[in-house]
């Protein structure tokens, strides 16, 4: 049990520091907007272990929200967004079930549910993620247009940054 706490808070510590010092920095800009903004941090929320609560999660994702907010300059946008998607992983979860129950000892991963089960998964909670935080951004639907489309261009390449940091850390 202290082995999976203390390897969450590295990954929660890692993962803000990778989103502020790194990609806060990268997002691509057209005549009339950024529509692509890289965000991983919600792979902390996708891969946070089963037997966690969901209100543990709900709290870890809005903790997690929150010092991402004051790096940003955001009151709450993030807190928000953290809160949504941590609220709505046990929905998701049941929705894409994979053949038989998950074991509450591993986490959401591909080594342990395979690539497909976890593309699926990341990608239905990354784009709630994302909709809902480029929503809470413009506070209106006013700009549903802008709202969709930051969602579809950063979906692609957060979506892109998520695989890849389950290639390459592949949490057990």
């Amino acid at each position: 049990m202290n082995n999976t706490i203390s390897r969450n808070i590295v990954r929660f510590c890692l993962l803000i520091l990778l989103q502020v010092a790194i990609f806060k920095q990268v997002s691509l800009a057209w005549e009339y907007g950024i529509y692509f903004h890289a965000m991983l941090y919600p792979v902390f929320l996708l891969i946070l272990p089963f037997r966690y609560s969901k209100n543990t999660i709900i709290l870890l994702g809005f903790v997690f929200g929150i010092v991402l907010d004051l790096f940003y300059s955001s009151p709450g946008v993030h807190a928000s967004a953290c809160v949504f998607t941590a609220f709505i992983r046990p929905t998701v979860l049941n929705l894409i079930k994979p053949q038989g129950e998950y074991d509450i000892l591993h986490s959401p991963a591909i080594s342990h549910y395979g690539f497909v089960w976890f593309a699926s998964y990341s990608a239905v909670m990354l784009l709630a993620h994302l909709f809902f935080y480029f929503a809470v951004e413009a506070f209106t639907f006013v700009y549903i247009g802008q709202i969709l489309l930051k969602t579809l261009g950063s979906f692609i390449v957060s979506y892109f940054l998520v695989i890849l940091y389950q290639f390459i850390f592949n949490p057990k």
